[in-house]
């Protein structure tokens, strides 16, 4: 069964008035998300090991085989983005009390989080994704990754909370100024109650 474009949580315009346009969604979800699924069926209908898998069991198969490094780009950015669009909220930015008491055991408050984040995302050179994970040891962390990169591939741990950082996600809201763009995620639009259910 072919992989599918998922309805976005909100409607197009709903992230408007929180830093987040309706031009940007219906570029980011409807061409760019959509691309990246149309590409990971055509490479699944092309290899038979693929049919029928997961796309967490796509995902561990390709990664870090450089002969499958398209396969896994496409699988990577299609989990990526599905989580992505769960990480924003028309009402995001208020942090539950469960999630909160583990960031601020993880780093010592919360803007100590934000800022540990913000460098995570504003360091990632180029394209890639900022990550708020639940380590093994059941202590949060924040990493980056690069390009279609992800907790789930690389086994750092469970994304609570994903953030692009492609200058597509921002550019047509935030121009070339990626910590403003994550800033605002940070304080305006993250769904942090996602992240909090996303707790082990």
């Amino acid at each position: 069964m072919a992989f599918e474009l998922p309805a976005l949580p909100y409607d197009h315009a709903a992230l408007a008035s929180r830093g987040m346009s309706e031009e940007t969604l219906a570029l980011h979800h409807d061409r760019h998300h959509l691309a990246y699924v149309t590409a990971l069926n055509t490479f699944v209908s092309e290899n038979a090991d693929l049919k029928g898998k997961t796309l967490e069991e796509i995902i561990a198969l390709t990664y870090g085989d450089p002969a499958r490094a398209g396969v896994f780009n496409q699988a990577g950015q299609h989990w990526n983005h599905i989580h992505f669009w769960n990480a924003l909220s028309p009402t995001g930015g208020g942090i539950p009390g469960k999630l909160e008491a583990k960031l601020v055991e993880g780093f010592g408050s919360v803007e100590a989080f934000k800022a540990a984040f913000k460098t995570a995302a504003t360091g990632q050179f180029g394209s890639g994704w900022a990550w708020l994970i639940q380590k093994a040891d059941g202590t949060l962390g924040v990493t980056s990754t690069p390009n279609g990169v992800n907790p789930l591939a690389t086994g750092e741990g469970t994304a609570l909370l994903g953030l692009d950082v492609w200058e597509h996600s921002y550019y047509v809201d935030f121009r070339n100024k990626r910590p403003d763009y994550v800033s605002n995620f940070l304080d305006s639009l993250a769904n942090y109650e996602f992240a909090e259910a996303n707790l082990a």
